[in-house]
């Protein structure tokens, strides 16, 4: 094979190839008449990118060669400087290149490597940190707060004693389903069905039961109905409104928060929930509605209050 000229991909194959067999780089440089540098950059090049081809050329050229960017990795690797100018001048002292900084920086960045231990870079972004001002304004108030999930009614059964309490097991997605104690909603809607509930309101004891979580309903002056999820969510979805992005409380407060919300809640003309307008939904699903009420408030119910 000649000395001279790019390597052919077969060329390049055959030295990767004589590689595998564990045959040294002097050894394959000989077998295959080629400089021995070249048939280290060809191994380099496979074991760091897994290919032998090399990608075509874009862009101005690299101004270090490959040995050189190969000290120039090991240096910012492997040792810490105080800034760019010292490591440049320690790169310079071992490999021998003549290169700026703004040289050494480019090719640092294009091996997506940073400069490790610059204490320089470090003062300043700390200095830097310490002046940016900490944006001061109130918690926000709006349905991103609520941790409004989709649940499956598991069981159904009413309290003891009690005219219009039901407790229900509902699974919201967690290992284990939550209690819910609510009010009379019907129980044909619920048993087996599909509902949102509010998650992270405290846990409230109702007869000796605690109720783990509220059931989001709809309500109009003679009538009541539950708020469904859309077809096709499951368990454990997420409840938001497009617009008002945010995590959820882990816990809220006080209830003092559903009411500011409570608000900007409800149907619109075609029975789907909203807040301000915007619709709640499970992203990807689609909106969560009424069965009938439109235009009606969205309540909680909870305890035997609605």
């Amino acid at each position: 094979m000649g000395r001279s000229g790019e390597l052919s991909d077969f060329q390049r194959g055959t030295v990767v190839g004589c590689h595998m067999c564990k045959k040294s780089l002097r050894e394959i440089a000989t077998l295959l008449n080629l400089p021995r540098s070249t048939v280290s950059n060809v191994v380099l090049q496979w074991k760091r990118e897994g290919r032998t081809c090399p990608l075509p050329r874009c862009g101005r050229p690299h101004k270090l060669k490959e040995e050189h960017r190969q000290v120039l990795e090991s240096l910012a690797q492997e040792q810490t400087f105080p800034s760019l100018q010292a490591l440049t001048s320690e790169f310079q002292r071992a490999s021998g290149a003549n290169v700026s900084s703004a040289t050494v920086s480019r090719e640092l960045r294009e091996m997506g490597l940073r400069r490790r231990g610059s204490t320089e870079g470090r003062a300043k972004e700390r200095k830097k940190a310490k002046k940016a001002p900490v944006p001061s304004c109130p918690d926000k108030v709006d349905v991103s707060r609520l941790d409004l999930r989709v649940g499956c009614i598991i069981r159904t059964m009413q309290l003891p004693e009690t005219d219009n309490l039901y407790l229900r097991h509902v699974d919201v997605g967690e290992a284990h389903p939550r209690t819910v104690v609510s009010e009379c909603v019907p129980v044909n809607q619920l048993q087996n069905g599909m509902a949102v509930l509010l998650c992270n309101l405290k846990p409230t004891q109702v007869r000796g039961v605690a109720s783990q979580a509220v059931l989001v309903c709809v309500r109009s002056p003679d009538k009541v109905e539950i708020l469904s999820p859309p077809n096709g969510a499951v368990p454990g979805d997420r409840v938001t409104s497009h617009g008002f992005p945010g995590e959820p409380d882990k816990e809220l407060d006080s209830i003092k928060v559903w009411d500011q919300v409570h608000a900007d809640l409800q149907t619109d003309s075609q029975c789907v929930a909203t807040y301000k307008g915007a619709p709640l939904q499970v992203a990807g699903k689609g909106a969560c509605r009424a069965e009938t009420l439109s235009d009606c408030e969205i309540i909680l119910t909870n305890g035997g209050t609605a």
